[in-house]
């Protein structure tokens, strides 16, 4: 069905003024059967009906497919549903629109590649007000004529009352205003976040601009609105793209807001290197967080690192996340953060009855399951006994399993960042540095910080793998293969491995084409006090020598299993194949990036050095002036006539001289 709808030409879709429908207008009412040709036609069309009906539009449920496309949609009365009380008085419940009115529409996608209403329920369950719906939230825009008026007021410190009131004006009265003061109020906080102001945005583009005359390697990329004001940029130092061809199979992606002020996200990319720290392979910030924003930082990133997507990303569960990385880093193995999952149970289960044995049985199902099918059973386990299968939360979570539960994980290889801990991205590098009250000013100095510490920080766990040694706690040979080979933080995780030797018990099952199978049985801690016995099976070839364990730590954390080590020395073999010894965890491969200067503010590095030069030489004069108050006296004269010659040397051109020989 052609349905005559005109979209406004206001790029915020939050915001505009809808003028077109007149009183003597016809809207078709809709039947099931009506066809459009996308998602916001639909809306409109269904926007357009409630408007001249009377009753506001909210979009209730929809469902998409794997590439994000929307397959089905629900479209309904916003006084549709029924209202949850949340606040703590339940003698002064808040009030609420919501009264359980059934009037919507669905539609579904076709194979024809159009959406069609497939069920229509017209009746209301309480009076419309053809005459009032300006004052439903749906139909509460400002069009670009009127946001162009309120943005220029604003710049010009027009009070945010009297600019409002300057539109009443113009649209001769508030019945032909469709927003309201406290849209305004929104409207112009967007603005104000989005525009490019000196101490803020300018600040860290003159930054990039610098960052890059010093190191053409720097890699900045910006994107505007249709008024030439910020919306989101991406950078990556030189440092950072050279780390990334040696520790950029894995990296974890993480958001936070910067500032309250311009209430954008500081968004990072971080990985892992030798030693376990956290490296940094790019940043961005972005004025929202849905898909199209998640896009075009990740094709951003992606350009900057020559097109060489990861082998896997960690992020939060987050769905704009999700469909971004399905579309930018399909053939990347994506993973939610399991912290932030398990963070979020006292949110969900808190003011249940049985909080303590829920949260207890959903630690076990993720925590105590070594296979799939452990992790099925005890998952229905749980929701039998706690009568949850009508939970949402716990069904989102179900069929998002293969992107968080340890066990469905296992078999990619994730460079030792833990699914138990909190994200090793962004607290992990910045700490301290970044913050929601960072302003961007103090950001590009802070930012310079954080890039020195890290450095720094590697140089040192540099400098004591290759001088300091950790002794050896067995007689095996391939201990010391490891200790040679190995950074101090990852021949820790190998001894770790050695040491729960003491907790196994194997036995050989038999031996078919030269492969050997083995049953060995691991005492793991499960709680504080509780050991559970879990069984894992071990299989090893002997020519050529392979060994896989079906714990899958090798192929999880990049350190071979204390159950592989135990056959391979119960068989004899105490030399390690040089295939599981890997390079990334070497403490003596010479990587490229090692040779490549972070892009620093050099300036104040000499400026530093410069000043130290110059103190040395006053500390001997005034040790020696101090002596005698005669020479005091004279040394203090002299220092006042050269603070007279020196006044203002800053402002000068560097190549000039001053001369010192009076």
């Amino acid at each position: 069905m052609d349905v005559n709808i005109k979209y406004s030409d206001n790029a915020c879709d939050e915001l505009g003024i809808d003028k077109e429908i007149g009183g003597d207008e016809t809207i078709e009412e809709p039947t099931v059967g009506m066809q459009f040709s996308s998602v916001e036609e639909v809306h409109a069309y269904y926007m357009k009906y409630g408007k001249k009906k009377g009753f506001g539009v909210s979009k209730r449920n929809s469902r998409q497919n794997d590439d994000g496309t929307v397959r089905w949609f629900c479209l309904a009365c916003s006084r549709g549903g029924i209202s949850k009380s949340r606040t703590a008085n339940v003698m002064k419940p808040r009030q609420t629109v919501k009264m359980g009115c059934k009037a919507r529409i669905n539609a579904v996608f076709n194979d024809e590649g159009v959406y069609t209403i497939s069920k229509v329920i017209l009746d209301h369950t309480h009076a419309c007000s053809p005459g009032k719906t300006r004052h439903f939230r749906c139909f509460k825009k400002v069009d670009a004529r009127v946001a162009k008026r309120l943005e220029i007021n604003d710049e010009t410190k027009i009070g945010l009352s009297n600019n409002f009131k300057s539109v009443v004006v113009e649209a001769e009265g508030y019945d032909n205003v469709t927003f309201g003061e406290n849209e305004c109020r929104n409207y112009i906080d967007n603005a104000r976040r989005l525009r490019l102001g000196v101490g803020g945005g300018v600040a860290l583009c003159n930054y990039f601009e610098d960052m890059q005359k010093r190191n053409p390697e720097f890699y900045y990329k910006i994107d505007v609105d249709n008024e030439m004001r910020l919306k989101n940029m991406f950078w990556a130092d030189a440092r950072s793209r050279a780390m990334y061809e040696s520790f950029g199979d894995v990296i974890t992606f993480d958001t936070t807001y910067l500032t309250n002020a311009y209430k954008m996200s500081f968004a990072s990319f971080v990985g892992v290197n030798h030693h376990g720290q956290s490296i940094l392979f790019g940043c961005g910030l972005i004025s929202s967080e849905d898909a199209y924003t998640f896009e075009w930082l990740f094709e951003s990133w992606l350009q900057c690192m020559n097109n060489q997507p990861p082998n896997a990303i960690i992020t939060d569960q987050d769905n704009a996340m999700k469909i971004a990385i399905s579309r930018v880093l399909s053939i990347s193995r994506h993973r939610f953060c399991l912290w932030h999952i398990m963070k979020r149970l006292p949110e969900k289960f808190g003011s249940h009855c049985r909080y303590g044995e829920i949260k207890s049985a959903i630690h076990r199902c993720v925590y105590d399951s070594f296979s799939e099918h452990e992790f099925e059973e005890h998952w229905c386990h749980m929701l039998n006994t706690y009568d949850l299968h009508e939970n949402a939360w716990l069904v989102s979570l179900y069929s998002d399993r293969h992107f968080w539960v340890p066990t469905y994980v296992k078999n990619t290889f994730w460079a030792g960042m833990s699914t138990t801990q909190p994200s090793e991205g962004m607290n992990a590098f910045f700490g301290d540095y970044i913050h929601s009250r960072t302003t961007l000013n103090q950001f590009v100095d802070q930012y310079d910080s954080a890039l020195k510490r890290n450095v720094e920080n590697e140089t040192i766990a540099n400098f004591k793998s290759f001088n300091t040694n950790i002794p050896c706690i067995s007689r095996y040979p391939f201990e010391k293969q490891f200790q040679s080979a190995y950074t101090l933080a990852k021949f820790k995780e190998v001894q770790d491995e050695l040491r729960g030797f003491l907790y196994l018990t194997t036995k050989e099952m038999g031996c078919e084409s030269g492969r050997y199978t083995f049953v060995v049985v691991d005492e793991v801690q499960v709680g504080d006090d509780l050991l559970k016995r879990v069984t894992f099976i071990v299989k090893v070839d002997q020519d050529p020598l392979d060994v896989e364990c079906s714990c899958k730590l090798f192929e999880f954390r990049g350190i071979l299993c204390r159950h592989a080590l135990r056959i391979l020395t119960q068989m004899g073999q105490h030399t390690i194949p040089s295939k599981y010894i890997l390079d990334r965890w070497r403490k003596d491969v010479k990587r490229k990036y090692t040779f490549v200067k972070s892009s620093y503010d050099t300036s104040s590095i000499d400026d530093t050095r410069r000043y130290d030069r110059i103190q040395n030489c006053f500390y001997e004069l005034c040790f020696n002036a101090s002596k005698a108050e005669s020479s005091c006296l004279k040394l203090i004269s002299q220092i006042e006539q050269l603070k007279t010659q020196y006044h203002g040397i800053a402002d000068h051109d560097t190549s000039n001289t001053v001369d010192t020989t009076n």
